[in-house]
């Protein structure tokens, strides 16, 4: 099955817009991307694995989580959650933290603006992350976004399967 994958860099706008195609339903897809339970199976490039240390989602709501490599480093982060619009967008902004959830301002944060369609039997899941400056984007490219996000939602295939 060949599903649709776009990574589109706008240096003019500083943004990353990510519009990938699910073999699963909106409502399935939805879960898998605003449930703890479901996020730790999968939101981690391999060899990588996520723990949540709290998730509130709702408005003003957050989650925080540990990206864990295997050798032993954890790599935190915090999503504050904007806007929810449920089964069909959300709005959120995401940080690197400490494991006390405290922000680290030396690296980038960005707005995350994630909407969920329907493309006959599967879900397409777009995200646009807007970077405050072409600085802070480059950053991301450089530490391998692109490359990570491809492992990530290559294990959400994965993992959908196993929910059907």
């Amino acid at each position: 099955m060949n599903l649709q994958f776009d990574f589109l860099v706008d240096k003019a706008k500083n943004t990353i817009t990510i519009k990938r195609e699910f073999a699963a339903s909106r409502q399935l897809v939805w879960d898998c991307y605003t449930k703890s339970e479901l996020l730790n199976q999968w939101f981690a490039p391999d060899p990588f694995t996520t723990k949540t240390k709290s998730m509130d989602f709702r408005p003003g709501g957050h989650w925080h989580y540990a990206m864990i490599d295997p050798e032993g480093p954890e790599y935190w982060g915090y999503t504050t959650y904007k806007t929810i619009n449920p089964i069909d967008h959300y709005t959120s902004v995401d940080a690197f933290c400490d494991a006390e959830g405290n922000i680290n301002p030396e690296l980038p944060s960005a707005d995350w603006d994630v909407t969920f369609t329907d493309k006959e039997d599967n879900a397409v899941v777009q995200t646009v992350v807007t970077y405050k400056s072409l600085e802070d984007l480059e950053v991301v490219v450089q530490m391998g976004m692109k490359e990570g996000l491809i492992s990530t939602l290559e294990k959400l295939d994965k993992f959908l399967l196993t929910l059907k």
